[in-house]
């Protein structure tokens, strides 16, 4: 065979035992900068200016400016303009020293580095310019909200008992643990009544109490196992709305706890001879049981008894004032010090040392101005999503009333301002607005939509409201249950399920008509 059609055969035979393979992926990273802009959206004020100082103990370049005297000059808009450009004089190189620096080869230009996004990166003052031209000050309200055990001690005294009945409600209430069991066994609270409080009670007489405590809300509390809390619940399920998904999942954790535990379904379905959609039904029943009904009474205790507000919305005769508070962030710039360290160090003879050391400066450096342009971010967008919450609910801020809530979830506010609704999201998280009329959680004004008797959308809000009061109206010798509750919703227009109304007491944390009814 001719070696030019020997070598052409074999090329041939190459080319088709190669696989061609072509694959696209599409993934999106997020820069450094969103990461970080991301984390100080999610952080509340209260919080802000811890976060500020780590970043300035953790960064020697990032320093924090000394605050103007005058309050009221502080916010003002020419003195932060003034202040701002002051201090961008501060870090300016002159036309001898950049010439200087252009015998540098290892690093970037300086200059570059150096050199602001307009006037401000380097010498941001970290002040909101929104504050009203009286530059009123309100005082946050104290939150009253009551601990675990102060509830559970509330609804003790709410039962018609005896001293001596009362006095063991209420040892056995300051033992439960805070997931709100009782987890330690009835001899031993019989033995410290007796030796710590002179109560001679036995142990039947103790079991009698802690059934009275049983039937408190949260459902499952004073439970001494998890066993019996899950059972509390659905026989409280039970009595309010009986049917066979509840009677299943009642049968399952009395029968098959066990089995339930290690989550042999297959097994505890064959065992029951439920059909599968039967025990699935069953199963997410089960599942959306509360494992830890005095779970909450710890993050009260940990919550700072005063809510510090994010936001000031001020009435001026019919023209809403929007302010965000930043009056406890201290100012902040890139350290001049270090910025001069840094001409220096580009003035010496390069070895490696000196290259390491004007690395390590201006990595810092960068990062210093990339945490305060991400605090200029994190402004901006708080304003422009709080601003945008309050044109929505212009009826609401002016008047107060509840039943100008208009409809409105995250994505009606990310398609308004043009970010995304993960963004809307973080700024509603752990965020509260001040008015003339009260504080408020920035996730209060985000409710779904009802459509009434007129073919109108309405709030979830406004039926809360209309909930509320026809509750607090109500005979309290003879309260109105959630069927009645119903009934009344649909006289008026709304046409809601009896389960559906039982949500939004349970909402509004107003308990069901038996721990309200009063002799």
């Amino acid at each position: 065979m001719n070696p030019h059609a020997l070598l052409y055969y074999l090329n041939i035979l190459v080319m088709g035992s190669q696989k061609l393979t072509q694959t696209q992926k599409l993934t999106q990273k997020l820069s450094p900068q969103q990461i970080l802009l991301i984390k100080l959206l999610e952080i509340p004020t209260m919080k802000l200016e811890t976060r500020i100082t780590d970043e300035i103990e953790s960064n020697p370049t990032l320093e924090a400016g000394e605050s103007p005297e005058n309050d009221d000059d502080f916010y003002n808009d020419d003195t932060h303009n003034d202040d701002e450009n002051s201090q961008d004089d501060d870090i300016d190189i002159n036309e001898e020293e950049q010439n200087d620096n252009e015998q540098y080869d290892s690093i970037d230009d300086i200059d570059d580095f150096m050199k602001d996004d307009d006037d401000d990166d380097a010498s941001y003052k970290y002040a909101a310019n929104n504050s009203s031209p009286d530059d009123k000050v309100y005082e946050a309200p104290i939150s009253n909200e009551t601990s675990f055990q102060d509830s559970l001690i509330e609804q003790l005294g709410f039962r018609q008992l005896d001293e001596k009945k009362y006095k063991i409600g209420t040892y056995i209430i300051g033992n439960l643990d805070d997931s709100g069991y009782l987890s330690r066994p009835l001899s031993g609270i019989a033995d410290d009544l007796l030796f710590n409080m002179n109560i001679d009670a036995s142990e039947d007489e103790i079991r009698d109490v802690l059934k009275v405590i049983q039937d408190f809300d949260p459902a499952g509390v004073g439970a001494t196992d998890l066993q019996e809390c899950l059972l509390i619940q659905l026989q409280r399920i039970m009595e309010d709305d009986p049917d066979d998904n509840c009677l299943n999942a009642i049968t399952i954790i009395k029968n098959y706890f066990e089995e339930f535990t290690k989550k042999h379904y297959d097994k505890i379905e064959s065992r029951t001879g439920l059909s599968s959609q039967e025990f699935r039904d069953a199963l997410n029943l089960i599942l959306s049981l509360n494992p830890k009904p005095g779970g909450y009474s710890s993050s009260l205790s940990s919550n700072s008894n005063y809510i510090i507000p994010d936001f000031t919305i001020v009435n001026n005769a019919g023209d809403l004032e929007l302010s965000l508070n930043y009056r406890n962030s201290p100012d902040l710039r890139v350290s001049k010090y270090y910025v001069n360290q840094l001409k220096a160090y580009e003035k010496m003879k390069s070895n490696k040392e000196i290259k390491e050391a004007t690395a390590y400066l201006k990595n810092k450096i960068d990062s210093a101005k990339s945490f305060i342009d991400a605090l200029r971010q994190r402004k901006d967008t708080l304003y422009v999503t709080m601003k945008a919450i309050m044109d929505y609910q212009r009826d609401f801020f002016l008047t107060g009333d509840e039943t100008k809530l208009k409809p409105m979830i995250l994505k009606d506010i990310a398609k308004i301002v043009g970010l995304d609704i993960s963004t809307i999201s973080r700024v509603a998280s752990s965020k509260y607005v001040q008015t003339s009329f009260g504080t408020f959680q920035l996730k209060y004004f985000f409710s779904e939509a009802l459509i009434n008797s007129d073919g109108e959308e309405v709030s979830t809000r406004e039926v809360k409201k209309i909930l509320k009061d026809c509750i607090a109206a109500e005979d309290k010798s003879n309260p109105l249950t959630d069927e009645q509750l119903t009934d009344i919703l649909k006289d008026k227009g709304y046409n809601i399920a009896r389960r559906t109304t039982a949500k939004y007491r349970e909402q509004l944390g107003i308990p069901v008509a038996r721990l309200r009814k009063e002799k």
